[in-house]
């Protein structure tokens, strides 16, 4: 670990603490050349091992969810309703997250629409691929509309 104040790479741990939901380690930590004390954060890299052997981080974008979530917490808070069956969430997180990840939303359905069948899926996955093909058309209308409102110059 390099000192971030003078860059030296000896340094000395003087606390650790687990984080309460064991994801990370808080390190209290002193420079052995400057003496400065600071604190470092260190959480545990999960990684995907794929059915061919290959390995990659695992990443989810912050963003999408936290998009996901005030999506969903919108979508309650609009009921006027203050208090939810856990069913009730588990749908209202159905809608954005097929804006997401497919294969998570078709997961995600199966568990809290019930599937019952393969033609469960077939039916969903047919809705999906519609939804896809009318955000595509909706999206290639805009282009062609701005394309025919452009100024000409």
């Amino acid at each position: 670990m390099h000192c971030p104040f003078c860059r030296h790479n000896d340094t000395k741990v003087l606390d650790s603490r687990v984080a309460e939901d064991g994801s990370s380690i808080r390190r209290r930590r002193c420079c052995q050349a400057c003496e400065q004390r600071f604190t470092t954060l260190e959480l545990m890299q999960l990684t995907v091992v794929k059915r061919s052997g290959a390995t990659e981080a695992f990443e989810v974008s912050e963003d999408d969810l936290a998009r996901l979530g005030q999506q969903v917490e919108d979508a309650l808070r609009g009921s006027g309703q203050a208090e939810f069956p856990a069913h009730e969430v588990g749908m209202a997180i159905l809608a954005p997250l097929r804006e997401l990840d497919d294969v998570a939303f078709l997961r995600f359905a199966s568990v809290y629409k019930q599937y019952e069948s393969a033609d469960d899926f077939e039916i969903e996955i047919e809705s999906l691929r519609k939804h896809r093909a009318e955000q595509l058309a909706d999206l290639l209308d805009g282009e062609s509309h701005d394309l025919t409102s452009a100024p000409s110059g």
